[in-house]
């Protein structure tokens, strides 16, 4: 049984304080983590996340560029032109979308940043990685104006059964992380029940949002293993379905190669 986590921030884990990149790949080889996609969200992260995939790793990694809703107000040239050079690891676009929960950025900076970066993701033919919260209604407006990609996900859902069901109506895959196992999220996990197998995914979105029994500590890849686990569950699936589907699910949305 092996697993995919689709959508992490490796790089991160580049400082001393959320340990060592090496090691953390190979307890994910270990727990059966075999791919994982290194999400970008501004210029920085973007290149690290892009010079990740050149490391020699038990796993395989594959990598997005993009500028982050928090950071809308960025330039998204060089990203962009980074997008453009063709890296053999590069598989999406994003992450990207709206956050009206925070509102780190201006609610106009986030839909213009998220217009371009859908506009990029269709020139390119990528994948486009979707962060939204608190904020459906103007991704399904802007989504609706400017084509959706034919490879679409919202990474990290964590909204309401008719949310997930609005954001499947338009085309878009969900993907599930660690929130689902919290103690307050049971409308996440209705949603969750909702959503085609074809079109689900698991991921971590570590170093962030451990689940549980692991809150409180820096998230990593291996543990996609637990959120799979427990939506397995929830599902009433075999463990072992939910891994082979959510697998083969992300290696259609960034284009891998089937394993």
């Amino acid at each position: 049984m092996t697993w995919t986590d689709a959508h992490c921030h490796l790089q991160d884990h580049f400082t001393a304080e959320r340990g060592d990149v090496k090691a953390i790949l190979e307890r994910s080889a270990a727990a059966g983590v075999t791919r994982v996609v290194v999400i970008g969200t501004d210029e920085a992260t973007s290149r690290q996340a892009l010079a990740v995939t050149s490391l020699v790793s038990p796993v395989e990694m594959y990598a997005t560029v993009g500028l982050h809703p928090h950071d809308s107000t960025s330039d998204l040239d060089p990203i962009a032109a980074m997008a453009r050079e063709g890296h053999a690891r590069l598989v999406g676009i994003g992450e990207t979308g709206l956050d009206y929960f925070y509102e780190h950025a201006p609610r106009s900076a986030q839909r213009a940043a998220f217009a371009a970066q859908i506009a990029l993701a269709h020139e390119l033919d990528l994948a486009l990685v979707i962060h939204a919260r608190d904020a459906f209604d103007d991704v399904w407006s802007i989504l609706r104006s400017e084509g959706v990609p034919a490879r679409t996900v919202i990474h990290c859902f964590t909204g309401t059964a008719a949310e997930a069901e609005g954001c499947l109506a338009l085309g878009c895959d969900i993907s599930v992380a660690g929130v689902v196992t919290f103690k307050n999220a049971d409308a996440l996990r209705e949603a969750v029940k909702v959503v085609p197998l074809e079109r689900l995914h698991v991921e971590t979105d570590s170093p962030f949002l451990s689940p549980v029994p692991h809150r409180g500590r820096p998230n990593e890849p291996a543990l996609v293993v637990v959120v799979g686990e427990f939506v397995a569950a929830l599902r009433g699936m075999d463990p072992a379905e939910l891994a082979r589907a959510t697998s083969a699910n992300t290696a259609r949305l960034f284009r891998l190669a089937p394993r």
